[in-house]
């Protein structure tokens, strides 16, 4: 078994927030995490709801990136350079929201960690 397919990369999605956990698979205990809740995004957030308050989605294609960035510097840090992703799972996502996920996916890459599977994933185009 290789070292990125020891850990897997899962994503919650709501329409308030975006959690990204990456644990290792036997006994699915978390190792890194990142999330749209965090302190750095309440600004943004605010700022969202006070522009159109009837607004249910509080994460943005941005702010999805950003979370990326942030999972991908934690996997780093504790020396993780690659993990896996149940393609199947993403890809039961409805297209809306798999669109919005591709540039966490992408900025996770671009900063140096590996996701496999994710060259099954198709994103719909914008």
């Amino acid at each position: 078994m290789d070292r990125a397919s020891r850990h897997l990369l899962r994503l919650v999605v709501s329409c308030r927030k975006l959690s990204a956990e990456v644990s290792l698979p036997p006994t699915q205990t978390i190792v890194a995490m990142a999330t749209s809740t965090e302190p750095e995004f309440a600004l943004k957030q605010r700022a969202l709801l006070a522009l159109n308050p009837i607004s249910k989605v509080l994460w943005t294609p941005q702010s999805a990136a950003r979370v990326g960035e942030i999972l991908a510097n934690r996997l780093l840090g504790i020396g993780i350079d690659g993990v896996s992703v149940d393609h199947d799972e993403e890809l039961a996502r409805p297209p809306h929201w798999r669109r919005s996920l591709s540039p966490f996916f992408e900025s996770v890459q671009r900063s140096g960690v590996r996701i496999d599977g994710a060259e099954k994933l198709q994103w719909p185009q914008c």
